[in-house]
């Protein structure tokens, strides 16, 4: 059972791996056994990622990325090949929202500002699809691989306020599946693209619409949500990475096309 999940020796991309997700999904496929390469735009993040890893005697590089400049991109892949020689596994983890593009009582629908959306739209979306493209090459060449893509709780329920993240995030559920069909009717049934569909986590992106800024209590928002959560709870990192290696290993070798919901049981309740 155990060499079902075992990554000993698998070459892993991971966007946004600097990120509060991306980087427990870092460090558990390093434990897996995964050669890890860390793409994010922080500097200082990056190296916390990856001299974390190393600590515990892990395989890991960190490459500063922006995952929407295919010429970062291609650079970034560059240097994953020279590293490694190979790439096996693209997890795409960037991804974001913004507070200026999401409704408020202050701030309504007719008033987001057409830049803000298009920058979440733009990172959520073409900052799945350009790795894809980029990283996907080499799977297709060598005929093998996967690819997982993070998806949102967002995109399966459309979430209030969230309007343009909700919209990229039912992008990516769709890109996935034409991935999927794409990649194995054109180049070999051995790639694999499948999402994760997160429920509520706190992270950088989300914590100012569930807790209070100033208190760190629950906003209305924050307590609906565990109103509406079955495990009473919001998800933890490490709640994620079960269900990673899951997919992205053997275990999974004839699962494709699918987005798997991370959610304390909340896409199943329907409040009553």
């Amino acid at each position: 059972m155990h060499s079902l999940f075992d990554l000993t020796g698998k070459v892993v991309v991971i966007s946004g791996g600097t990120g509060v997700l991306g980087a427990e999904l870092s460090w558990g496929l390093a434990q897996a056994g995964a050669k890890v390469a860390v793409l994010g735009r922080d500097p200082k993040k990056r190296d916390q990622v990856v001299n974390g890893i190393l600590a515990k005697e892990g395989d890991a590089i960190g490459i500063l990325c922006d995952v929407c400049k295919q010429e970062d991109l291609l650079r970034a892949r560059d240097e994953v090949l020279a590293k490694y020689g190979t790439i096996d596994i693209l997890i795409n983890g960037a991804g974001g929202n913004r507070p200026s593009a999401t409704t408020s009582p202050s701030r309504s629908f007719f008033d987001l500002p057409e830049e803000d959306l298009d920058w979440v739209m733009r990172l959520n979306f073409m900052g799945t699809l350009l790795p894809s493209q980029v990283f996907g090459e080499v799977l297709a060449q060598k005929k093998e691989g996967v690819i997982l893509n993070i998806s949102s709780m967002a995109s399966l329920q459309p979430l209030t306020n969230v309007v343009g993240y909700g919209a990229a995030k039912a992008a990516i559920n769709n890109l996935t599946q034409w991935l999927a069909v794409h990649f194995n009717k054109n180049y070999s049934a051995n790639i694999r693209v499948n999402a994760l569909a997160p429920g509520f986590f706190l992270t950088e992106q989300n914590r100012y619409l569930l807790t209070d800024e100033q208190t760190g209590e629950l906003t209305p928002r924050g307590k609906t949500i565990l109103e509406h959560t079955p495990m009473g709870r919001f998800g933890e990192p490490a709640d994620l990475v079960g269900t990673a290696l899951w997919l992205v290993s053997d275990a999974s070798r004839f699962v494709t096309g699918i987005v798997v919901p991370v959610d304390g049981g909340f896409s199943s309740f329907s409040g009553v």
